[in-house]
């Protein structure tokens, strides 16, 4: 029982904070317009802030773990070749097809993720997601973007343009970059920036979350309600089982283990329904997919963490 209680200490403080969000929206303490800049703030800003912190203090040759980078990228890789074959094979319009396939696989690791493996394994936990994230974005922005575009090619849609740059210029990829290269180097952070950073990065994980709630939306449960199931179950406990065996073929041990299965086990990015709604996808199952998921990862966690606490991680 003991064990079951610890477990909820750690999902449920991540869910009532996104609870809050949707109570403080039904109070219209919120509204559409602060939700919309408070979540470009907390993405352009905030959260890159985070990254740079965190990972620059850190001592790279003892946070980095390569194995964890290189099963993870592909524990991705495997639900995109997974969902993009399987829908093919059920020869799904192009914008379902894309939907689908983006929102099983591209998991919301910045917001959900770094916040359930800070409370599983505290601010190194965080320091090892942080880094880990840095290196798996760019896998997922890059899938995302194919999952989205491959099928409307082959439909003989229109090409969506500026793709390279939405992978380059994302926010997340610079600040981790930054980051992963000042630990390497071990350069040196001037003590007043450093506290300046702490206050203002103290902001970036509960703002997150609330807009989250906020942005939950009962009505974006439309469309194919059966097929974003199958997608939401994908993302949740498919790829945590691949993560879970790639782990171990790849000898990941210990937190660095729990973290992989983590991250893989994220609900499915709000920016899977931004993207579809951008890239001629289908925005309504996308919609879906992130509800559903997000919803449902509130057991899946609780799950997966009772799991990793009975075998000792």
């Amino acid at each position: 029982m003991s064990l079951f209680i610890n477990t909820l200490i750690i999902v449920l403080p991540v869910f009532l904070v996104i609870g809050l969000g949707q109570l403080l929206r039904r109070l219209r303490l919120f509204d559409e317009t602060f939700l919309q800049q408070t979540n470009r703030l907390v993405y352009v800003v905030f959260l890159p802030l985070l990254l740079f912190h965190k990972i620059g203090k850190a001592d790279f040759t003892a946070f980095f773990n390569g194995s964890l980078v290189i099963a993870s990228s592909l524990v991705i890789l495997l639900g995109f070749l997974f969902t993009y074959g399987y829908s093919g094979f059920k020869k799904y319009p192009a914008p379902v097809r894309g939907s689908f396939c983006q929102g099983a696989f591209r998991g919301n690791l910045a917001y959900i993720g770094l916040a359930i493996c800070l409370n599983a394994y505290g601010e190194d936990g965080l320091t090892r997601a942080g880094i880990l994230m840095g290196f798996l974005v760019p896998v997922l922005n890059l899938l995302a973007i194919l999952a989205l575009l491959l099928p409307q090619q082959r439909s003989g849609a229109e090409k969506s343009p500026n793709w390279l740059l939405q992978v380059v210029g994302n926010p997340l990829i610079i600040a981790s970059f930054l980051g992963i290269i000042w630990s390497y180097w071990n350069l040196p952070l001037p003590v007043i920036i450093d506290r300046a950073l702490s206050i203002t990065t103290g902001l970036t994980l509960p703002l997150a979350l609330l807009t989250i709630g906020g942005s939950f939306s009962l009505e974006r449960l439309s469309g194919d309600l059966r097929l974003a199931s199958f997608s939401s179950a994908v993302k949740l406990i498919l790829l945590p089982i691949f993560a879970a065996i790639l782990l171990s073929l790849f000898q990941v041990k210990g937190v660095d283990f729990g973290i992989g299965i983590l991250m893989a086990g994220t609900p499915a990015a709000t920016a899977t329904y931004i993207m579809a709604h951008q890239m001629k996808g289908d925005a309504e199952l996308a919609g879906s997919i992130v509800m559903l998921s997000t919803l449902a990862s509130a057991f899946s966690y609780t799950l997966l963490l009772l799991l990793l606490k009975i075998f000792g991680i």
